[in-house]
């Protein structure tokens, strides 16, 4: 089986370092600088002590053409409207594509996708791009996956051919899955974002914590969650999971690069709005998050 990944981030240099080990990856970059990289000095994969490097094919994005068995996209979701243009506007369209990015906002961009397989996922494992063409496995976590359309026999063949502790698990529902990733990423992103702050200190700082649990309350109000203590300690979970890591939303601020609040919080904006509910804190801290991206340069 032949494997395209969209975007050379940090978990799409992961996921080509460890699907590597199984398949053979192409690697489709946003820079052609960063393709040569890779092709020059190989894909290296720091864990721990131990480096892994990984032989693969990198190329520009502009060289994709869908022609792969299976296309996995990793690029931000702000990003992603270049790539389902691109579609759009091929000559053949790919069969079948993953689509990993934090939040639910990308989930409106897929209705219209005329891909006969579309699948969504969820990746909570910790990684850090280094450079060009190393990458920091800095904690293990679930990787999920569902059916958005389509039928799930390709999904299936995937995940049962990844041979390496990198493993998918598939999940009956997507909107549950994605929900309970969003709304993890809705209290832990925005809070280290704006605190400056590791994911373990919400739950060892008392003021944090309250912080965590007041976003929480009012995120769970506004998308009528039926479970919220599951949800709630979902979120603990993870916090002490990674409690070392520094989330991804803070690297883009502290990087002056602009976050993903807008997949993230302005999705639960919008569904508030929709119902007509307040969301007091939620749009105080979209606020604050864009107002760091204005000022940083990143919007």
């Amino acid at each position: 089986m032949n494997i395209a990944i969209i975007g050379a981030g940090s978990i799409g240099l992961l996921f080509a370092s460890y699907l590597s080990r199984t398949f053979s990856i192409n690697l489709y970059t946003r820079s052609a600088e960063q393709a040569a990289e890779i092709n020059q000095n190989g894909l290296l994969l720091l864990k721990e002590t131990k480096i892994t490097k990984s032989h693969i094919t990198a190329f520009p994005i502009s060289k994709w053409t869908g022609s792969e068995n299976f296309t996995i996209i990793t690029v931000k979701q702000y990003q992603l409207l270049e790539i389902l243009d691109r579609i759009d506007h091929s000559i053949d369209k790919p069969e079948s594509l993953l689509f990993i990015q934090n939040g639910m906002g990308h989930l409106k961009f897929l209705v219209e996708l005329k891909v006969n397989n579309i699948f969504v996922g969820s990746v909570e494992h910790g990684a850090n791009r280094l450079n060009a063409y190393t990458v920091s496995h800095n904690g293990n976590g679930p990787i999920n996956a569902a059916v958005y359309k389509g039928k799930p026999k390709k999904l299936h063949d995937f995940a049962e051919r990844i041979t390496s502790d990198f493993k998918l698990t598939l999940k009956p529902d997507y909107y549950e899955m994605l929900l309970k990733k969003l709304i993890a990423n809705a209290v832990i992103n925005p809070l280290t974002a704006i605190l400056q702050i590791k994911n373990g200190e919400l739950l060892e700082n008392p003021f944090y914590y309250s912080l965590v649990k007041n976003l929480f309350n009012e995120i769970s109000s506004i998308l009528d969650l039926k479970n919220p203590d599951g949800y709630f300690l979902n979120i603990v979970n993870i916090c002490e999971k990674t409690a070392d890591n520094r989330s991804s939303m803070l690297k883009d601020v502290e990087s002056g690069g602009r976050t993903e609040v807008d997949a993230i919080l302005g999705y639960i904006l919008d569904e508030a709005d929709r119902k007509g509910k307040k969301a007091v804190l939620v749009e105080s801290y979209y606020l604050l998050l864009k107002g760091k991206e204005a000022r940083l340069g990143g919007a």
